[in-house]
Order: structure tokens, then C-alpha cells, then sequence
């Protein structure tokens, strides 16, 4: 059973590029590092790799096996499946769940992403020369507080994400991904080797892979499924879009571990990158979401080459920003052409507007609102916390049950198509038991422990 559009990708590396660099975005280089400082270092980095390999990727293998059998957007390919295989069509509604937790996530992540344009921009024009602690602080400050600057930088981000959304899959983001994804990866790979040269690695290998297990707490478990959930791409609508023009040939099973790994890769190379600098620099690992813009740009201030090197890291930024915004708009543009008949254009522009006037409010959220309160904590921290740590884990806990239960175990593996009748049993059992069990008591004990 297909139904849906014929586009697809042209090769199976554009794919993978384009899913690659989906999951590998700020999650990994601008969030994994200060929420593994929040939550004690190597001990959160056992329990991540840990959720990502006993959760994240049976659900991922699910959604991309999703996407490829529906061939449309999320609410649409979730609906047509449950058709197909004898169950409801209100599944589809986790599709749609799927798309408001990708929508409500490019509405914060597009103001990050401006943050990062607006640094690069400093580092290539007058560098950070003289930047001590206090400078850093200010100027992040006045950054944010500066309400019309904040909604320049972000809306030029969503300006470069629109336009290449509005190409297409094959000239737009598929062209744009083979470019931008080798770039980044070898970035990452410069300025890793760069800091093994510099001082701070050996603490940075302690800190990162010396687990203190007596840090792991109900909140840090729902932080490190959250973040395998938002580092991977799970359950936020761009896996399963980017599957709904996979080949019927490419081995879903090989790319979900390609991706995973390569994820995981670069989350741990960006620690790499981040905390030989923090450390050889005496700044703090625990820094939260400024550790970036208020902590590195003291170090590039004093370390030699330190114009090129915030130069290089933050292009690196502003790529992987880009890539992961592309993944979270497509399947809303997809939606919006074939559920409400718009052309690929206005479905783009459409699209970008929507996200810009949500991103207002994350924007308003860092200075003229942000005494408001939702849910009883700041707006800044509610706008993330509900799709990162509750829409996305509740999204890849109805996929588990969705494939593991309503799916015909044939019509899996047949889509699968893994090498043995091993690896698909052991992958339906995780998927079946292990993966929802993990995450509803995750779930529980995170917001009730």
C-alpha cells in the first residue's frame, strides 16, 4: 500500500544528508552541551546514549517505516496506514501532533537560530577582542532585550529556510543539504582537532565519560529522553516527511542507524569542541543556554586565532541551525500543499509567516514579557519544556504503539526488509514493550517525581 505524491529524493545519501542534518542541529552543538552541564556531565551522557539506543531508534525506525508507506505529510500518512491496516483514521491526529510539536519548536528555534546569525555576523565583522565575562554578559543581555534586532536576525533565519523549502525536495533542500552537511562536518572535525592541541581534553574525556550515577534523578531522566527525542528528530514530523519521498529500495533500517550514529557522533564531538574551551578557560560546564554566547566568546577573545576560530564555530552554528529548521518546516509546507491544495510557493511562504509570527512571542518572551508566566514557570522555559519534554515524548510513545500494536507485524516487516527475522523480532519487541514502558515511566516519574 502507497498512496501519495511521486517526488523523491534523487540518491540515497541526499536523504541522508537530509535527515542527518535534521537531527544534527542546535540540539547537538547549542543544547546538548549546556543541558549536560545542567545534569552532571558523564552521568546524563550514560542515561542519553542509553535512551537513544533502547528508545529513540526503534521509534525513529517506526516513523521513517511511517512516512515511506503513507508517501505524505504526517497527520495524512499516519491516517492512510491506519486505513490500510484495518484501525482508525484518528491516528493520524498523532501526526498531527507530530506537526504542532514541529511548529512549536521552529517558533523558539528560529530565535536561537537568529542568535547565532547575529554572533557570526559580529565574529566576521569585528571579532571578540577584548571580550572579558562581563562584556560577554551584556552583550548577550542587550541582545536580548533588543526586541526589533532579536526579530531581524530571526526572521533572516527563517527567510534562508523558506527560500530553500520553497525550491523543493530535490533543488531545494536535497541541492542545499549535499553542500551544507560535508561543511559541517568538517568544521566539527577541525575545531575538535584544533581544542586537542590546546589544553582542556583530558578533563573534557573525565567530565563527558566518567559517570557519577548518584547525579541520575526522576528530572534528568526526562531530560535525557527529551533531549534523544529532540537531538534525533523524534516525533517532530520531519523524519516521517523527509521518509515520504524514500525510494522503496533504501533500507530503512541502515539509514535510522546511520542517523542515530551519526548524531550521537556529532553530540559528543560538539562536546569536544565546547568543553576543552570551557575548562581551559576556567568558565562554567553548567551555563545553560548562554553558554555559547556568553561563555565562548571570552575564550575566543583570549585564545591565539581567535577571530578565525569563532568565525569557523559559529558557521558551524549557523549550518547546522539551518539544516534542522529546513527538517521542522518541510512536513507544515507539505501539509499545507496537500491537505489544503496550496502551491509548493505559498504553501512556503505560508508557512514561514506562520512560524515568524509564533517566533513574536518566544521573541517578547526574552524582554518586554518576560515576567509572564504559563503553567507556572517563565514563557521562555514553558514554550520549550512542553514540546521537548512532553509533546515529543508523548508523540514517540503513541508511534511505538501505533506500529508496535495496530500495524500488522507483516506489513512491518515487509517495509522493513531487515536482513533476518531476528533483528525484526528484536526490534518489534523493543518497539512493543521496552520502548513504551520506558517512556511512560520516564514520563511519570518526570513530571510526578
Amino acid at each position: 500500500m502507497s498512496v501519495g505524491g511521486s517526488v523523491q529524493w534523487s540518491t540515497r545519501f541526499g536523504f541522508l544528508m537530509a535527515s542527518i542534518g535534521f537531527a544534527v542541529g542546535l540540539g547537538n552543538i547549542w543544547r546538548f552541551p549546556y543541558v549536560t552541564g545542567e545534569n552532571g556531565g558523564g552521568a546524563f551522557v550514560a542515561v542519553y546514549v542509553a535512551c537513544v539506543v533502547g528508545i529513540a531508534l526503534p521509534i525513529l525506525m517506526a516513523e521513517l517505516l511511517l512516512g515511506r508507506r503513507g508517501r505524505l505529510n504526517p497527520f495524512g500518512a499516519m491516517a492512510a496506514v491506519a486505513t490500510a491496516e484495518g484501525a482508525s483514521r484518528r491516528w493520524g491526529w498523532v501526526g498531527g501532533l507530530n506537526l504542532l510539536a514541529a511548529f512549536l519548536i521552529e517558533g523558539l528555534y528560529c530565535v536561537v537560530a537568529g542568535w547565532v546569525l547575529h554572533y557570526l555576523y559580529q565574529a566576521v565583522s569585528v571579532g571578540f577582542a577584548g571580550v572579558d565575562g562581563a562584556v560577554a554578559v551584556v552583550h548577550f543581555e542587550a541582545l536580548l532585550a533588543d526586541a526589533p534586532s532579536l526579530a531581524f536576525w530571526t526572521f533572516l533565519s527563517l527567510g534562508l529556510t523558506t527560500w530553500i523549502i520553497h525550491a523543493g525536495v530535490r533543488k531545494g533542500i536535497e541541492r542545499a543539504v549535499n553542500v551544507l552537511m560535508p561543511l559541517l562536518f568538517g568544521l566539527l572535525l577541525l575545531l575538535a582537532a584544533h581544542n586537542l592541541l590546546v589544553g582542556g581534553f583530558v578533563e573534557t574525556l573525565h567530565y563527558l565519560f566518567a559517570p557519577d550515577l548518584s547525579k541520575v534523578s526522576g528530572p534528568m531522566l526526562l531530560a535525557a529522553v527529551g533531549q534523544a527525542f529532540f537531538s534525533i528528530g523524534i516525533a517532530m514530523a520531519g523524519m516521517m516527511a523527509f521518509a515520504a519521498y524514500l525510494p522503496k529500495e533504501t533500507s530503512i533500517g541502515r539509514s535510522a542507524l546511520a542517523i542515530v550514529c551519526m548524531d550521537t557522533l556529532v553530540a559528543l564531538l560538539a562536546g569536544l569542541v565546547i568543553f576543552p574551551v570551557v575548562f581551559n578557560f576556567g568558565l562554567d560546564p553548567a551555563a545553560g543556554e548562554g553558554l555559547i554566547f556568553e561563555t565562548l566568546p571570552v575564550a575566543f577573545a583570549q585564545m591565539a586565532g581567535g577571530r578565525l576560530v569563532g568565525i569557523l564555530f559559529f558557521l558551524l552554528l549557523a549550518v547546522a541551525a539551518i539544516t534542522s529548521m529546513v527538517g521542522l518546516q518541510e512536513p507544515v509546507t507539505a501539509w499545507l500543499t496537500q491537505s489544503r491544495g496550496h502551491s509548493r510557493r505559498t504553501a512556503a511562504l505560508l508557512s514561514g509567516v506562520a512560524v515568524g509570527a509564533l517566533s513574536l512571542i518566544a521573541n517578547l518572551a526574552h524582554n518586554h514579557w518576560a515576567d509572564a508566566r504559563l503553567f507556572g514557570v517563565g514563557l521562555v522555559q514553558a514554550l520549550d519544556d512542553l514540546p521537548n519534554e512532553i509533546m515529543l515524548p508523548l508523540g514517540g510513545l503513541l508511534i511505538a504503539v501505533f506500529v508496535g500494536w495496530f500495524v500488522k507485524p507483516a506489513t512491518a516487516e515487509q517495509e522493513l526488509a531487515l536482513t533476518s527475522p531476528a533483528w525484526f523480532r528484536a526490534w518489534h519487541g523493543l518497539l512493543r514493550y521496552l520502548a513504551p514502558a520506558a517512556v511512560l515511566l520516564i514520563l511519570a516519574v518526570g513530571i510526578f517525581g
